[in-house]
């Protein structure tokens, strides 16, 4: 017998939650917009509520939460901030924080994990490089033991939360960083170093300008003999790649609930705009042509949401009793990864469209969201990416063409 219902914990959770985000996100939205950065009011609260480091043991300073709880937030901060910059900011380090947990030794915790705690600084995810996006196979940043440290040259891009590492947070912070150490052997010849950039010898950033999620940076940093200790390496060395899969598995996830939440959100305030606009004499939410697209929306975000969570379930079965497979966990999270960004594009669309011209606007509150959404659909793996995912574990992994 299914149970749809969560734990008396995590709805209490989501309460406090969603008070929080309500009172303290949902009204600064355009400001971040505008001033391009998440406030330093809303960082401190997310820190107090046990937000930053989520997924870190509590003898870190973290909540020690499982998938489910990391979900539930996901979800909250996505409906509260439908632009997706804060949602970001959280399921960032939150994932990649369960992976330095779960596999970075003793010394490299302590000095990550007390201040992203306190919210004073930023722990991300850095993989894709200028010319490499998905294919890690082919990068080119490269890592040699020397003594007890990794000397790495080269760049990484497209990396969130450069410009909060270097300029914002108090701490500065630093990122996941997928090296190759034996690049004769591709993808098993690579690891993953923690490196810190503010600060650090040889670092260099730049920061982008995005169409949208404009409350974070996106941008990249190049590595010219870098150093970094050998106690910084994460997991075992060569076996960078397979962390990395399992730390995007992780995000993905998250992504999903956080996507249905910001077009749930969507919906509900285009529900209380077309009762109130009207069109030839009676509200728009009359006309079937409204209500058949509010009811194909709202089906298929609450499928995506169901889907969310089932991935996050199973992957906390997965992490706890082993009752699944890597693979298992990695074609359920695929497919909500696989719909959730692009029906909550879609929906984010439809509700655009029922506001006018209107909606066109930089006064709307939804076409912040649309332009934040979008971005889901490349972050933390394209929509391509998932659908070779699930078919390759459909069909067997001697049908994928790129081997």
């Amino acid at each position: 017998m299914l149970d749809f219902t969560f734990t008396d914990e995590q709805e209490l959770f989501r309460k406090t939650l969603r008070e929080f985000c309500q009172k303290k996100i949902a009204p600064v939205l355009r400001d971040m917009e505008e001033k391009k950065r998440i406030p330093a009011e809303v960082i401190k609260g997310m820190a107090e509520l046990g937000l930053m480091g989520i997924t870190a043991s509590p003898e870190f300073g973290g909540a020690g939460a499982d998938p489910l709880l990391a979900g539930v937030a996901g979800e909250e901060i996505g409906r509260a901030d439908i632009t997706c910059a804060t949602a970001v900011f959280y399921l960032v380090p939150a994932s990649w924080g369960h992976i330095l947990n779960t596999y970075g030794n003793r010394e490299a915790k302590q000095k990550v994990f007390p201040s992203l705690c306190k919210g004073r600084s930023f722990l991300g995810i850095a993989t894709t490089e200028p010319e490499v996006g998905s294919d890690l196979a082919n990068m080119k940043t490269v890592a040699k033991r020397v003594g007890d440290e990794y000397v790495i040259n080269g760049e990484k891009m497209y990396i969130s939360g450069v410009r909060e590492v270097m300029e914002q947070m108090e701490d500065g912070g630093g990122f996941l960083t997928l090296v190759k150490t034996a690049p004769e052997k591709g993808t098993r010849g690579m690891s993953f170093l923690y490196i810190p950039l503010k600060g650090t010898s040889g670092i260099s950033h730049t920061v982008l300008e995005e169409m949208g999620r404009r409350g974070i940076s996106t941008g990249g940093f190049k590595m010219d003999n870098v150093r970094v200790p050998a106690s910084n390496l994460v997991g075992e060395e060569n076996r960078g790649f397979y962390l990395a899969m399992e730390g995007f598995d992780y995000a993905r996830a998250i992504i999903s609930v956080a996507c249905a939440g910001a077009a749930m959100s969507a919906l509900e305030q285009g529900m209380e705009y077309i009762k109130q606009r009207k069109a030839f004499g009676q509200p728009i939410g009359r006309y079937e042509g409204i209500q058949f697209k509010l009811a194909e929306d709202y089906s298929k975000i609450d499928a995506a949401r169901l889907l969310g969570y089932r991935a996050l379930w199973m992957l906390e079965k997965e992490i706890k009793e082993k009752k699944y497979s890597r693979f298992e966990v990695s074609r359920a999270i695929a497919e909500a990864k696989m719909l959730a960004p692009q029906w909550a594009f879609e929906t984010l669309n439809d509700v655009l469209q029922w506001y006018g011209a209107y909606g066109y606007t930089t006064e709307c509150p939804i076409e912040a969201g649309l332009r934040g959404a979008r971005s889901y659909m490349w972050a933390e793996g394209s929509n391509e990416i998932m659908k070779i995912i699930v078919a390759r574990e459909l069909l067997g992994k001697e049908f994928v063409a790129y081997r």
